[in-house]
């Protein structure tokens, strides 16, 4: 597998200027992955008022603003482009100082850690999906940056969790033949 023969029939079908228009799969997995980024987006805008950690908030805070605003902004400007009215969206919660609420009325640093790491995978999983069912190579190039978008922060993400202990990991499986070769 050659990557400069794959991307050079990724590109080949724009060679003439024309773009075929987006089918409904297509709309329908970038309007989808759009709000997913908004409400995760959310999430994270929260999670920062009561995060505890300062590793996890300067993680929280990058992933926000290297990772799921940058998302968002492509995101919004070529549906845009393409004439596809954008979702409805919440607007961004406001950042404070909210330490006073109750430990057992917000998410635990390890929670919040979790939720953000499944949210990851979460995203990986759908561009994937977009980036498959995809028939013009811009959206599947844009769903393709994507994914390495956040596997790149996924990377740096899970060494965190592993040196303060949030990393979920299922038991060791042993199969019932053990001692045998």
């Amino acid at each position: 597998m050659n990557l400069l023969e794959i991307l050079k029939d990724a590109i080949h079908p724009f060679g003439d200027g024309k773009k075929p228009p987006l089918h409904v799969g297509e709309v329908m997995n970038l309007w989808f992955y759009l709000t997913a980024t908004e409400q995760t987006l959310r999430g994270e805008q929260v999670s920062l008022n009561t995060v505890q950690d300062a590793d996890l908030k300067d993680k929280i805070e990058d992933v926000i603003h290297n990772v799921h605003n940058p998302i968002r902004a492509e995101l919004k400007d070529f549906l845009r482009s393409e004439s596809v009215p954008l979702p409805q969206s919440t607007p961004d919660k406001s950042i404070g100082d909210y330490r006073n609420v109750p430990e057992n009325a917000k998410l635990s640093d390890e929670e919040i850690a979790n939720l953000l790491s499944f949210n990851i995978v979460l995203g990986i999983n759908y561009a994937c999906r977009g980036l498959t069912e995809a028939v013009r190579p811009d959206v599947a190039a844009m769903f393709a940056r994507f994914q390495m978008k956040k596997a790149s922060f996924a990377l740096t993400f899970r060494q965190l969790m592993i040196e303060k202990g949030w990393l979920l990991v299922p038991p060791a499986y042993h199969s019932g033949a053990e001692g045998r070769p």
